[in-house]
């Protein structure tokens, strides 16, 4: 047998950084840095089906809301989309005060150019200029020396600064990325940042943005941590910059890259939620973020319903969160072993006996409430199939709140409608399908005409009489049934009327809207004779009259 050579020989370890007397290990995390989400402009370049308009304004809200105040919405040069949805967001009014628009383009004048026109009108904005400096992109990709890729960098600089002049009516930033940091000589990374600092005059006021990215995660994340720490006292006027970290996930630390650059001396992170991104990803904001509550430091980012935000950055991604994703993982909260669950369930115990909110539970790291969940609701929803972002569309546009197990059986009927269109579907699609498995009426075999109910006779007025006109199978017919409430009643007259036999497993109901224009939304599950599950949905302004088209609707599902 021919022994196979060893791979290792292709590759050199990465070189250590001349850095003496390092600060970073010893210091500790007491304050948020300046955040800056890049879901919208590199994560979405990394998606196989990036989003449409409509998904592009759903992830700028739930970034909003979740409290960015500097994101990154796109790459306005790439095309009339990005451009047209990026000047959409400044003319129709939807960037909220106090939240910071940024756009990246390659530092060419053309595209600078079209960059800050996609943001004229802005109050204010970023505009973010690159060029790759490392050994490997000067060689292989450009063919250039050092002196002429510190010129693309210097000539961007100057576009950045005359295309201000030409637009004053924003107050603009700029950002500069020498890109590739990560695998660049650093006195060189400096010298191009001095260059562009010395064209765009920052000061401690208004100071630029030098964004160090992992462009390529390369080494460990102790030695990019001291290539920030080195960058930092080797920068001139440092005092009239703020550090910028961009780190990617190749070696699976780009989370630990991140928070040790910040120790090092960074002031701002970049990321997506949940780590989307080119490759292997970038550093995931949730997870930097929510690290430092464990800290005792306030993160300044609201992720508090946490399973919001997982539906709609599914949705908007077509993409799921792993279950065993940082905090927000279906199952990161889940025990399965018999003394993991003893040990938590003794932790909450001890908890209710406690005089302080300190948080002290065996295994779990932070409190699920905290992120809108429970321990014990995690286990509901662990032990239920997944329910994917269709909900959450359906909740948000249509105000529907599905029962989880619904939810699973809904999502059935969409999977199949996806096959079969072979398309993203969208919210107007969810909806049509929600109606034609729950809501339609036409060519199902039990419509509701009208109704009435009535105490029963001797009953003890514990029994209902359902009396009702119902068309089935194309046909009016008059039926009734009697039970010891109104859903018993209409399921009795079904079953002498030729329909299944049922018994109610779950019901649950809630208003959708407000004051006079409220209506009732109800739903219920139910198990027939052999064992199956059939859900149901009605709406109505009567919430009566909403159970009683639920339980026709899950009828007409047998």
């Amino acid at each position: 047998m021919t022994m196979l050579r060893d791979p290792s020989v292709k590759y050199s370890a990465f070189p250590q950084v001349p850095l003496t007397d390092r600060q970073w290990p010893t210091r500790v995390t007491t304050s948020a840095p300046i955040w800056l989400s890049t879901d919208m402009r590199d994560g979405n370049q990394s998606l196989i089906d990036p989003m449409d308009a409509e998904k592009k304004a759903r992830f700028f809200d739930l970034l909003v809301k979740c409290g960015f105040k500097e994101i990154e919405v796109g790459f306005p040069s790439a095309g009339a989309t990005e451009f047209d949805f990026i000047s959409g967001l400044v003319k129709n009014g939807r960037i909220p005060e106090g939240v910071t628009p940024q756009v990246l383009t390659q530092s060419r004048a053309d595209l600078i150019r079209t960059s800050f026109d996609s943001l004229e009108g802005a109050k204010t904005a970023i505009v973010h200029v690159y060029n790759a400096v490392s050994p490997a992109w000067r060689k292989i990709v450009f063919g250039m020396e050092m002196d002429e890729i510190k010129g693309i960098a210097i000539e961007g600089a100057k576009q950045l600064r005359d295309n201000a002049a030409r637009l004053p009516g924003t107050d603009w930033r700029f950002e500069y990325s020498p890109e590739t940091f990560s695998t660049a000589e650093l006195d060189f990374s400096i010298e191009v940042c001095e260059a562009v600092m010395d064209i765009l005059q920052p000061t401690t006021d208004k100071p630029i943005i030098l964004n160090l990215p992992a462009t390529v995660e390369a080494s460990t994340a102790n030695i990019y941590a001291d290539q920030i720490e080195y960058f930092c006292k080797n920068l001139p006027n440092r005092d009239r910059a703020i550090i910028s970290l961009h780190t990617h996930n190749d070696r699976g630390t780009g989370v630990a890259a991140a928070e040790l650059g910040l120790l090092a001396g960074a002031d701002r992170v970049e990321g997506c939620l949940f780590g989307n991104g080119e490759r292997t990803g970038n550093t995931c904001l949730v997870t930097v973020a929510l690290n430092m509550y464990t800290q005792g430091v306030d993160p300044r980012l609201d992720f508090s319903n946490i399973d919001e935000v997982i539906q709609t950055v599914e949705y908007c991604n077509n993409l799921p969160v792993h279950p065993r994703h940082p905090y927000g993982g279906e199952l990161v909260y889940t025990a399965f072993s018999g003394s993991h669950q003893d040990a938590i369930k003794k932790g909450f115990a001890a908890r209710e006996r406690q005089n302080d909110e300190r948080w002290e539970v065996p295994y779990l790291p932070i409190d699920p409430a905290d992120l809108g969940r429970s321990y014990e609701a995690v286990i509901r929803v662990n032990s239920q199939s997944g329910k994917g972002g269709v909900a959450w569309v359906l909740e948000q546009d249509k105000g529907l709140k599905l029962p989880k197990k619904m939810q699973a059986s809904f999502s059935h009927v969409v999977q199949a409608l996806a096959d079969q269109t072979s398309r993203e579907l969208g919210a107007e699609d969810i909806w049509h399908a929600f109606e034609g498995q729950y809501l339609a009426t036409e060519a199902k075999r039990f419509q509701l005409v009208d109704w009435s109910e009535t105490h029963a006779a001797g009953s003890g007025g514990t029994d209902r009489i359902f009396a009702g006109k119902l068309t089935i199978d194309g046909m009016q017919r008059s039926v009734s049934g009697r039970g010891n409430g109104l859903m018993s009643s209409v399921i009795a007259a079904l079953s002498e009327s030729g329909g299944p036999v049922m018994d109610i497993v779950d019901y649950s109901e809630h208003a959708i809207g407000q004051g006079s224009n409220v209506q009732a939304a109800a739903y219920v599950e139910c198990r027939t004779a052999d064992g199956r599950s059939l859900f149901g949905c009605g709406l109505d302004t009567d919430v009566a009259t909403a159970s009683v088209r639920a339980i026709l609707s899950a009828a007409n599902g047998a």
